[in-house]
């Protein structure tokens, strides 16, 4: 995706000239700021906002400061493209007068950044004088499990202090990163993630059809994931599971939709392995994920560790019985023995324990998935999400004087 510079002279007058006190509603103009745009959860929660916060009300623009993935081709972006913000390819860098400058041409009312990559948004904001500014954070890295560095610490306190809000996508993400930081828990708002409940509905008639456009052998019970292939995702846990569950003679093919750098090595196992031969479907990264969960009959979540999975989300709207682990959000998403199981992270055993229950009985796939179906209208939709986030912005807007356009 090409990525463009911002000067002065490509901003209209309105937004050369924005006003702390107007009294003449306009449009709150926002600009989200990433590391870098690519096929990942927190992306995606971007993008929902930018496609569903949109004009009369809401103006908004998208910058990363690593540009974006060449293989990105997702929804197409509001104002010109993504602004570039640094350099794609240089591992150290410090954007933070770039940032400023984008910040100075654009003229946000309300600068967004997510996750350490770029959280130097927020003393750029408060440098180009910005009214307000929002840090969020999304997610879990493995190295993050056992703590994050001092200087990260540090860092992330004096961010947050310069910041009108910070928001979590879950109460136990809050609460991990207000530890490391030193501040009250709650001084982190928590929003959860929303999920399409439409785009993501139940369609079981198209299941055999499915089953053949994306090569899936007949009459097997097809246990899928979602999931960018990296170690804190634990694709080997999912993949043992299912090769138990053949060794105690259930008919069973993982279905494993996704790419990254453990892709090959996941390959490798499965070559490996007698009972996986023939079992495994690698569709690699996908526009396809609806129609490849709705050809599931059972979803697996094996991380170590998650913020708030989107796909876990998704899997639940399709109606799918679902098996996670107890980590981070999941545990807020998913009502053990009543939405979907909850296991000990790395347990095979016990992944494929009710994966082979739930592959025995189809009332119990029906009974949780459609509960599935239902936590997630009530608890977890789109709209929902829109709607916490456009009373955030609208919100600290007010606060400092800036009349935004009524919903």
């Amino acid at each position: 995706m090409a990525t463009q510079s911002l000067t002065p002279e490509s901003v209209s007058s309105d937004a050369r000239n924005p006003s702390v006190t107007t009294t003449t509603a306009n449009p709150l103009r926002i600009l989200h700021i990433l590391n870098r745009l690519e096929r990942g959860g927190t992306e995606l929660v971007v993008l929902k906002l930018i496609g569903g916060l949109s004009e009369p009300n809401f103006q908004q623009r998208l910058a990363a400061i690593r540009g974006a993935d060449p293989l990105f081709d997702g929804a197409s972006l509001p104002g010109g493209g993504l602004l570039s913000a640094g350099e794609a390819h240089r591992s150290f860098q410090f954007p933070l007068f770039r940032l400023a400058s984008i910040m100075r041409a654009y003229r946000p009312h309300i600068v967004h950044s997510r996750n350490w990559g770029a959280i130097e948004a927020i003393p750029a904001a408060r440098l180009a004088r910005v009214p307000v500014a929002i840090h969020s954070e999304h997610g879990y890295e493995l190295e993050m499990l056992a703590g994050l560095p001092m200087r990260r610490r540090i860092f992330r306190r004096a961010a947050y202090s310069m910041a009108d809000a910070v928001v979590a996508v879950t109460r136990e993400l809050g609460d991990y990163h207000a530890r490391m930081a030193w501040i009250s828990p709650e001084r982190i708002r928590v929003i959860y993630n929303g999920v399409d409940t439409e785009r993501f509905a139940p369609r079981p008639e198209t299941r055999l059809s499915l089953g053949k456009r994306f090569g899936l052998p007949e009459n097997r019970f097809i246990v899928g994931t979602v999931g960018r292939m990296v170690p804190i995702k634990d694709h080997p846990t999912l993949l043992r599971a299912v090769e138990i569950l053949v060794q105690r003679g259930v008919n069973a093919h993982a279905l494993l939709v996704g790419s990254g750098p453990e892709l090959e090595s996941n390959k490798s196992l499965v070559s490996a392995s007698a009972s996986l031969t023939g079992r495994v479907t690698f569709t690699g990264a996908s526009e396809d994920v609806p129609d490849l969960l709705r050809a599931m009959d059972a979803f697996a979540l094996p991380s170590i560790s998650e913020g708030m999975s989107n796909t876990l989300l998704e899997a639940m709207a399709t109606g799918l019985p679902v098996i996670a682990t107890s980590v981070g959000g999941n545990t807020e998403v998913l009502e053990h023995e009543r939405s979907g199981w909850l296991i000990t992270p790395r347990d095979a055993d016990a992944l494929a324990s009710h994966l082979a229950l739930i592959a025995s009985q189809d009332s119990l796939r029906t009974q949780y998935g459609a509960a599935a179906r239902r936590r997630v209208v009530e608890r977890f939709s789109l709209e929902r999400m829109l709607e916490d986030y456009g009373n955030l912005y609208r919100e600290l807007a007010a606060r400092r004087g800036i009349k935004a356009l009524a919903r």
